[in-house]
């Protein structure tokens, strides 16, 4: 006896199959937003690119948006396939496609699933490529006359400013690189030579941070220059003195960013594979025969996946096929659990007992030769 056997008059089959339709096109617009948060990540990535240490940076954003237009294609598809079902007749030249686009849509929703995945995940590289591109940044800081490196100032004075932050760990980061640019410099001076005298890197240190460190909710004029010399500014003690510079690192405001949007992006994603509503071909190699049974990937996927099954099975037992309008009947499985699980077992049992005859064979065939 079959599982979950029902009649189907005609309109029960076109309901059915609108309804299914209709999910299949809220899997199209799921797939729009992974789409849409592929190309805002990237967009994002973008503006600080020259701060990222390799080009690896890209993969998930471009695997996001890879990911979305696969979901609008095989989305769309099935949706022309089911509003097909509509057409006994229309619907039989799909049925051949529908054992690869089974295997497909596997593959694809444990893609999408392992992409969720890397959302969580690519946190830990994005610390060590930010903390290595954020310390070449500021080494060509005052390369504002190079070719290729003029525009970094202005890139990491608009994100200390953003981000509110300063330096790469801390704003004292900015004491151990020459920022200022030679042209900018007296060498005349004695205070210079010394400067530059004092480390075997012949650079110009100095205990100050460049402006965008600054903070302008601080009540006190911005000291950015001589920090460490209580004496060059009245009533100043560094030690105990509430800085008005922003105290975090940028590479840690960073982090915390594009980690938070990768995380943002990674719940979505796992989202939408859990809740797309994706109906699926029914002609399922788990049962290794010829059975129209169901793939089930996740329980969010059952309903659609039996309304499928239902559709199919309703359309292959017509008892007019040249009569839409004429009754049928829908099942979940043609047998019954017990049954259909014996078969498979069966199935596999035969499938072995051949491929040992198979190998006895090539034996023989060897010992004789």
């Amino acid at each position: 006896m079959a599982l979950g056997l029902v009649k189907f008059d005609l309109k029960k089959r076109v309901k059915l199959a609108q309804t299914v339709w209709f999910m299949y096109w809220f899997a199209v617009m799921a797939g729009v937003l992974v789409l849409s948060m592929g190309l805002f990540f990237k967009i994002e990535l973008r503006k600080r690119s020259e701060l990222m240490d390799n080009n690896e940076s890209h993969f998930l954003p471009n695997l996001l948006i890879f990911m979305g237009l696969v979901a609008c294609g095989i989305n769309g598809f099935g949706g022309k396939v089911c509003y097909d079902s509509l057409d006994p007749t229309k619907f039989l030249k799909w049925k051949p496609m529908l054992k690869g686009f089974l295997l497909f849509c596997m593959g694809f929703n444990a893609l999408l699933m392992v992409t969720a995945l890397l959302c969580f995940l690519m946190r830990i590289p994005l610390q060590f490529t930010l903390a290595e591109g954020l310390k070449n940044g500021m080494r060509y800081y005052k390369d504002t006359d190079t070719p290729g490196r003029c525009y970094m100032k202005r890139t990491l004075d608009l994100m200390q400013i953003e981000f509110r932050c300063c330096g790469n760990e801390n704003y004292r980061d900015w004491f151990e690189i020459q920022w200022v640019s030679n042209r900018y410099l007296d060498f005349s001076s004695k205070e210079v030579k010394d400067r530059i005298g004092s480390n075997v890197d012949g650079q110009y240190l100095m205990d100050g941070v460049p402006f965008s460190c600054c903070n302008p909710s601080s009540p006190r004029p911005c000291i950015q220059h001589q920090m460490t010399n209580n004496s060059a500014y009245y009533s100043y003690d560094h030690y105990t003195e509430e800085l008005n510079v922003w105290k975090r690192g940028c590479r840690s405001a960073m982090v915390s960013y594009y980690g938070g949007l990768m995380n943002t992006i990674g719940v979505l994603v796992m989202l939408v594979t859990l809740l797309e509503v994706r109906v699926q071909p029914t002609q399922s190699i788990f049962y290794l025969h010829l059975l129209d049974l169901p793939k089930q990937p996740s329980r969010c996927q059952v309903a659609v996946t039996i309304g499928l099954q239902y559709i199919d099975s309703s359309l292959s037992t017509l008892v007019n096929p040249e009569d839409p309008e004429s009754e049928s009947e829908g099942w979940i499985l043609e047998k019954t659990v017990k049954e259909t699980f014996t078969d498979i077992m069966d199935k596999m049992k035969s499938m072995g007992k051949g491929t040992k005859v198979e190998e006895g064979e090539e034996a023989g065939v060897a010992t004789v030769s």
